[in-house]
């Protein structure tokens, strides 16, 4: 997984899917502080959550790379794309997780309409699949992940605007493994 970085931005190349599932791995372990607690369980920090807007082409891994944050935090049993629902809701401890999709919204003023502006809380962990469908309502992300079509990889290309974003790209790299668990 070759990486350019510098201090706000790190773009690497996306092999396949593992590779994928490595990133959202990765960012879960950063986004939701994961640390084992004595009896060997995963749990999130007292400070995990923030906001991560992912944009991209359909298909491209914006789905495949929130399973594998999700599931590195932790969730169990499905975990279904929220095209249709708009919103999927999780919780693991005391760390809310929603994953929200505004591919269907054809005004930005629909996400509001829809009530989700109360789940973008500091307690929370929120991931947004298509966040320009929602204009500049939405303001700005913790971290902003674009991913396009690199042959038969991806280009991931992330953007951290806020303190909190820098400060998980900073983190980011020590936690990327080219090997991801099952």
């Amino acid at each position: 997984m070759p990486a350019e970085i510098n201090a706000h931005r790190l773009k690497m190349h996306l092999a396949d899917e593992q590779a994928t599932i490595a990133l959202g791995q990765a960012l879960a372990r950063v986004a939701a502080q994961l640390t084992s607690n004595p009896s060997g369980n995963i749990e999130p920090g007292p400070l995990a959550g923030g906001r991560i807007h992912l944009s991209g082409e359909l298909g491209s891994g914006k789905t495949a790379l929130t399973r594998a944050l999700l599931r590195e935090c932790g969730v169990t049993g499905r975990i279904k794309s929220p095209s249709y629902a708009l919103v999927e809701s999780y919780q693991v401890s005391s760390l809310y997780l929603y994953h929200l999709d505004f591919y269907r919204f054809s005004d930005p003023k629909e996400w509001l309409d829809a009530g989700f502006k109360e789940i973008l809380t500091n307690n929370a962990l929120v991931l947004i699949e298509w966040p320009e469908r929602a204009g500049e309502l939405l303001g700005v992300p913790d971290m902003l992940i674009e991913l396009s079509y690199a042959g038969d990889g991806r280009i991931a290309s992330l953007t951290a605007p806020t303190k909190k974003g820098v400060s998980w790209l900073t983190n980011l790299t020590t936690h990327l493994d080219t090997h991801p668990r099952e």
